[in-house]
């Protein structure tokens, strides 16, 4: 049993710990700012998170306090697990994490050793050295919980991307082994003399056809490659951005239909994954333009966007939502297909209108969105036409201010 000098100690010590804690975490929020490139409000971004942080310091507290307890620090861990899977979304790597807590280690016995200096607190030097092991074992606890949580989420990811992209592999290759051989056997039809000019039209436009379609396998497999990387690698353009770079790849092929494609002049300019949204728009304005109304005389796709961002009362927080409109005046969708319009290898058109396609485009759009949190869906105005939509969360209260929107007032 610990002697009741070393009780003392560590009751004395814990007390400041508990008086301190928030000084600590700001103390501790200052040094990590310092050395990971990452905006000081994002390093603890919520208000809950905020108030949790300061528990970590309380735990430490309570594990010092009880040194008759070795396994105590199932409190403190559940926090620290917040905090490894806020790390993991924030696209931090191990090494970081642990420097993170060699920082915290680092600001506590600083702390310690001046409060015991200044107070003038006395203690036998092994009820110093036994508080001071007490402290360090406080911190290993949290320190493992937040890269165990870390560890097992880093490995779901993988898990999840390694199974997409093996789904998504199946796919595309089906996809590029058909569209190559149609473009290869028209190819060689129409180097035939025999070939009369109606048919030789119709394989002329099999292989713009099917190459269009190549093209857009290839556009996806750009920014599928985007998104797949390390996320503090990612690409982050503003909305307006990605939305013209989607428009000029597609000009040709608008200009070859006789669409034309605009874009609204009140874009919100926030931040945004380049590979994400522009893999979605190619998708959404390629197909506009693929089922544009042969019979308008005016065909048109317009690509709109806002932001709302305000309380959620799922968490009980502040959240934003980006959602950006591909709007057209084409065939729309005929309303028994609706339900399955995000299915893989599902087409719409397929058996009615004789248009190219692989049926991969929209479940590509689901697949990335949900990825990120986010969602896709289309609507049928009753005037027709289509509209094909997504939206991507942001709780960033700079989107907001980019997008002109109000912060609510009032406690998150």
């Amino acid at each position: 049993m610990p002697a009741d000098s070393t009780r003392a100690l560590a009751s004395e010590l814990a007390a400041l710990l508990r008086a301190n804690k928030d000084d600590l975490v700001s103390r501790w929020l200052e040094r990590i700012s310092a050395r990971v490139t990452l905006d000081a409000n994002k390093i603890f971004p919520t208000d809950d998170l905020l108030n949790h942080v300061p528990l970590l310091i309380e735990g430490i507290a309570d594990f010092l306090e009880r040194p008759d307890d070795p396994d105590d620090g199932t409190p403190m861990s559940a926090k620290a697990m917040e905090l490894g899977a806020l790390r993991h979304s924030q696209g931090f790597d191990a090494y970081q994490i642990l420097k993170e807590y060699e920082i915290l280690g680092g600001v506590v016995f600083s702390f310690l050793y001046d409060a015991v200096e200044e107070k003038g607190i006395e203690a036998p030097r092994r009820d110093f050295l036994r508080a001071w092991q007490r402290v360090g074992q406080a911190i290993e606890v949290i320190r493992q919980a937040t890269m165990t949580h870390f560890l097992r989420l880093s490995a779901e990811k993988v898990k999840e991307r390694e199974e997409r992209l093996r789904r998504f592999n199946r796919t595309v290759s089906h996809e590029l082994k058909n569209r190559v051989g149609a473009i290869r056997g028209a190819a060689h039809l129409l180097q035939e003399d025999w070939l009369e000019a109606p048919q030789r039209q119709r394989f002329q436009r099999m292989v713009l056809e099917n190459s269009d379609s190549l093209q857009r396998a290839f556009l996806n497999l750009v920014s599928l490659s985007r998104i797949e990387g390390d996320s503090r690698q990612q690409r982050n353009v503003l909305l307006p951005q990605a939305v013209a770079e989607v428009v000029r790849q597609l000009r040709d092929a608008a200009h070859t239909a006789g669409v034309h494609v605009d874009i609204a002049d009140d874009l919100p300019p926030i931040e945004v994954d380049a590979g994400a949204v522009e893999l979605c728009l190619v998708n959404y304005v390629s197909n506009s333009i693929k089922y544009s109304d042969p019979k308008a005389s005016h065909k048109w796709v317009r690509i709109e966007g806002d932001f709302k961002f305000g309380d959620t009362s799922v968490t009980g927080g502040l959240s934003g939502e980006l959602t950006v409109r591909v709007r057209d005046n084409g065939i729309g969708v005929p309303e028994r297909a609706r339900p399955d319009l995000f299915g893989v290898f599902y087409r719409a058109h397929g058996t009615v209108t004789g248009i190219e396609g692989s049926g991969l485009g929209l479940s590509i759009v689901r697949e990335t969105v949900e990825s990120l949190g986010g969602r896709a869906w289309a609507e049928f105005p009753d005037e027709g036409g289509s509209v094909f939509a997504f939206s991507l969360p942001s709780r960033r209260e700079e989107d907001a201010a980019a997008a002109g929107t109000r912060r609510p007032e009032g406690p998150a």
